[in-house]
């Protein structure tokens, strides 16, 4: 599960992240910035949601106890995170489509990108409610005790820890864009614009993440122990920062290449760090991966499943890869 998050982060991450930028475009270079947010956007947005599905069914199928109380405790965020992924692809494909009249563009181009702005942070605000302990499992009988704002909307809405981690989620995503349109923006001005744009979502990425360790502290004190003690903590923080500082270095000198993979190493660990904090809690604080996993059986059938999916799945993201990135763009030139 925590792979194909990684994967979704990386690629469908990337994506919200251009609808950001598309968001911010500006000046004389505003129609070349979306043109290359949307060539570099458009073959494969749509696929890269298979990362999140898979996460979603294996969730459901492995721990069936704590999707059943996650879909449920937090049914009010997610059914906005899903309006806000078929609002952002269907504007996306009618803006393509539809008249390229200036007000149905710019209508089209504004639900676009404020569902990209929108939706990553949502994500970010389910992924910390789960984070914080603010959901644990409780009986029939403790749940109907609580009003519909105590157990639906409090957990997520209420404190901020999910939201500085939604902040810390959109402002990753925004960063990873940049960074890869750097490499896809031709030489000149198009490519410094993003250049820039990505060193300044890293410095507010790295104050973002400051500032959530430090809501951590004050919150939920457990949590940010396992943030900060141990030697893995601080082996995924040291490894975290070299990927921070490696990408800084290569934008300031412009090896865009190298900052691409910076950013997404960055990124993983990130992720990755999160993951190995919460380990081995499904639900904070109380709720392990071994308590609320389904039968042995049926975990081994959904193994052998994923051995063969994957074998199916990777060479068709290669192959479609290979296809729609071979180094044109609208622009005509050739990609480093």
């Amino acid at each position: 599960m925590v792979l194909s998050l990684n994967m979704y982060v990386l690629l469908g991450g990337a994506d919200f992240g251009g609808g950001v930028w598309d968001f911010f475009a500006r000046g004389d270079k505003r129609d070349e910035q979306r043109a290359l947010i949307a060539e570099a956007i458009g073959p494969i947005w749509e696929a890269n949601h298979v990362w999140l599905i898979l996460v979603v069914v294996l969730l459901f199928s492995c721990f069936p106890k704590a999707f059943a109380h996650l879909a449920t405790e937090l049914h009010v965020p997610l059914t906005i995170m899903l309006v806000g992924v078929v609002l952002r692809g269907s504007a996306f494909t009618f803006r393509t489509y539809d008249s390229k009249q200036d007000a149905v563009q710019r209508r089209w181009g504004r639900i676009f990108s404020v569902a990209s702005l929108l939706t990553p942070i949502v994500l970010g605000v389910c992924l910390g409610a789960v984070s914080s302990g603010a959901l644990p499992l409780r009986s029939a009988r403790e749940a109907a005790t609580l009003s519909f704002a105590a157990r639906f909307v409090d957990p997520w809405f209420a404190s901020p820890f999910p939201w500085a981690v939604g902040l810390l989620t959109l402002l990753l995503f925004a960063f990873l864009a940049a960074s890869y349109l750097t490499v896809e923006a031709p030489e000149g001005a198009l490519r410094n614009v993003f250049r820039r744009r990505a060193l300044q979502s890293q410095g507010a990425l790295l104050f973002t993440a400051l500032a959530t360790l430090a809501v951590a502290r004050a919150e939920n004190p457990l949590l940010f122990d396992g943030l900060t003690n141990g030697r893995t903590a601080l082996i995924m923080h040291v490894i975290t920062a070299c990927a921070a500082a490696t990408s800084i270095w290569a934008l300031s000198t412009r090896r865009f290449q190298i900052a691409r993979l910076a950013a997404a190493a960055q990124a993983s660990f990130i992720l990755w760090g999160w993951a190995w904090t919460q380990f081995p809690w499904l639900i904070p604080p109380d709720r392990t991966i071994t308590e609320l996993a389904a039968p042995r059986i049926t975990l081994q059938l959904i193994l052998g499943a994923l051995g063969v999916g994957t074998v199916i799945l990777l060479p068709s993201f290669v192959y479609l890869f290979r296809v729609f990135k071979r180094g044109e763009t609208v622009f005509g030139a050739d990609q480093p």
